[in-house]
């Protein structure tokens, strides 16, 4: 299985690092300690140094409560920190937006990548966007917005209606051109699901195989994880490693993380006893 993002093709020996980098005030995590691109670049340079595979930036965000931002606001946020790192890092760049000027104006940059959290719901000209530019697109699945989406949980066989309504993501993708191989599902992890549900898609990942594409997981820091052991976001760095360690085994391909570093070192221990010592670690 590979995935092809704009002129570079990358294939999945081992799971691949997406790195997250917040450009926003108000992220559940990290948000307004990169707000400059002066302190941006610098953690986009970490990130690579620490193994990531992937930058994806977002310039809006995306947890539980969180209100919409302009076209404009979104642009003032990411542009300056898309022109600052993109001579400095060889990574391929995920922008993650829902709305197709901003992924088109990213592209144009030098993106490779469109992380569209709404599934094609928000805007269905994103998918237009990436077939133009043979961008590689991101599907995630969450029902709603963030305003709203966790009033959304209730469902009658959750693995069966996420993956229905990624199917219908991917179709819609596919009659705006964009090819399978362009494309990654993300089952939404932390969005418009309850804490039990989140663990439930992690221990029933593989069934998600059946769609035929690469599965991205993004459990880093969320507050599933805070609901087991009672830790605030910036102590829930083990929870992260194991929640990936977890997702790996059941069928990730991808991994999008705040701390490169430590997900990807536990997760080559982790592939190499899965494959009986023969994968090299480095």
């Amino acid at each position: 299985m590979f995935w092809k993002v704009r002129n570079i093709t990358l294939t999945f020996e081992r799971p691949l690092i997406m790195g997250i980098l917040n450009l926003t005030p108000d992220s559940f995590y990290d948000g307004g300690r990169f707000l400059s691109p002066e302190r941006a670049c610098a953690q986009a340079i970490q990130l690579v140094q620490e193994g990531a595979d992937i930058l994806d930036l977002g310039a809006e965000s995306t947890r539980p409560g969180a209100l919409p931002v302009s076209e404009a606001e979104e642009f003032d946020r990411l542009l300056p920190v898309l022109h600052a790192i993109k001579e400095q890092i060889k990574i391929p760049i995920s922008i993650d937006t829902t709305k197709s000027k901003v992924a088109r104006r990213a592209l144009e940059e030098g993106a490779h990548i469109i992380n569209d959290v709404s599934g094609l719901r928000e805007d269905p000209v994103l998918a237009q966007v990436a077939e133009e530019f043979h961008a590689g697109l991101v599907l995630m699945h969450r029902r709603g917005t963030p305003e709203t989406m966790q009033l959304m949980t209730d469902y009658g066989d959750l693995i069966g209606e996420v993956m229905q309504e990624l199917s219908q993501s991917v179709e819609v993708a596919e009659s705006h051109g964009v090819s399978g191989d362009q494309m990654v599902i993300d089952p939404g992890i932390g969005f418009s699901k309850t804490a039990e549900q989140n663990l439930e898609l992690i221990e029933r990942l593989g069934e998600f195989k059946r769609l035929g594409r690469p599965i991205l997981v993004g459990p880093s820091r969320k507050s599933f994880i805070g609901a087991i052991t009672k830790q605030a976001p910036d102590k829930r760095l083990i929870g992260t490693v194991a929640a990936s360690v977890l997702a790996v085994e059941r069928g990730a391909n991808l991994l999008r993380v705040h701390d490169a570093w430590a997900v990807k070192e536990a997760v080559a221990v982790a592939s190499a006893i899965l494959n009986s010592g023969k994968q090299v670690v480095g």
